[in-house]
């Protein structure tokens, strides 16, 4: 059985169909020794108007997939997030937003939740399965105003996360948990960073994502409410580098039980699996083959036919006026 996905609403397509329509016949009246012309014409525009409803017909079914796991998003937010060495001379930040695309394409149908950190640590998005909600969170992060910058610990969320996953585990004990850490492991703040064991309990997968190089990118300076970058951040008359640090970013893995890797642009993240008790089928959607490709061939032969004859009456017109300028 054909059905319909109309582009445009039914009413306004009929409107538009009806009166191509009537001006078509019209002129397929008026102008019998054209009548061809115009016979084709109420054709195009009939397959225009079949065009626009989008006709289709079963496909069969396919599976739809839920995974039950929650998945915690942590992600550095400190002025050297947007340092300069993501695929050449791009901000970090550019390469984290990428990474977190791919992390929630990898788990459809699991629930994630943003945690942002700089000088403090801030739940952006709480766990939800809304992945446009993170979509628009992660659009608008910004690193924190260099004008506020008092240093920052890489290990500033992680009582944060341990709270998250505390909470999710009491709310939903049977949904497993993982743990992404996306970062650069640059401990400006003086004492030893606070670790995420208490989390490891409670995590069965995910991964340290580190971002920079050991050659280091210069900073430009951010303002608070402002997505426009500033001049460069110099010290002692030379610009101020920031540089990855894999040992710290180990430890944090570590810490975790998850696995550790350096992100470059040109590769991939390599992803684990959701816990092999997290992805089930909930069941099957209808599937549709749209007759669109066929309408739209049959229109695309009517509009060449129509440049046919446009072109051999412009050329006979141009004939014509050729001749009368020679007399």
């Amino acid at each position: 059985m054909i059905s319909i996905q109309p582009l445009l609403p039914g009413a306004l397509v009929a409107l538009l169909v009806l009166a191509s329509l009537a001006f078509v016949v019209w002129r397929l009246v008026r102008e019998p020794g054209r009548r061809v012309a115009w016979a084709l014409r109420v054709v195009l525009v009939l397959a225009c108007g079949v065009l626009l409803l989008r006709p289709a017909v079963p496909g069969g079914t396919s599976p739809t997939f839920t995974s039950d796991v929650d998945v915690v998003l942590v992600v550095d937010t400190t002025a050297s997030i947007v340092a300069e060495d993501w695929d050449g001379d791009r901000p970090r930040l550019e390469g984290v937003r990428g990474d977190v695309q791919a992390i929630v394409a990898s788990y459809p149908g699991a629930r994630f939740a943003l945690i942002a950190f700089d000088a403090d640590a801030t739940v952006r998005v709480p766990l939800t399965s809304d992945t446009t909600a993170l979509a628009s969170a992660l659009a608008v992060l910004r690193p924190e105003a260099t004008t506020h910058s008092r240093g920052s610990s890489i290990g500033v969320a992680a009582q944060l996360v341990a709270e998250t996953l505390r909470n999710a585990a009491s709310v939903s004990p049977d949904r497993a948990r993982m743990v992404f850490y996306l970062g650069d492991g640059e401990q400006t703040a003086s004492g030893t960073p606070e670790s995420f064991r208490d989390s490891a309990a409670l995590v069965a997968g995910g991964g340290v994502l580190g971002y920079g190089t050991a050659e280091g990118g210069p900073m430009r300076r951010t303002v608070a409410g402002s997505a426009e970058p500033g001049e460069y951040i110099s010290y002692e008359g030379q610009p101020a580098l920031s540089v990855i640090d894999p040992a710290n970013l180990e430890r944090i893995a570590d810490d975790l039980g998850v696995p550790y890797q350096q992100r470059r642009a040109d590769a991939p993240a390599e992803l684990p699996a959701a816990p092999t008790t997290s992805t089930t089928a909930d069941g099957s959607t209808e599937t549709h083959l749209e007759l669109t490709w066929v309408v739209a061939l049959v229109i695309a032969v009517l509009l060449a036919g129509e440049l046919v004859r446009v072109t051999a009456q412009l050329v006979a017109t141009l004939r014509v006026r050729r001749g009368r300028g020679t007399r």
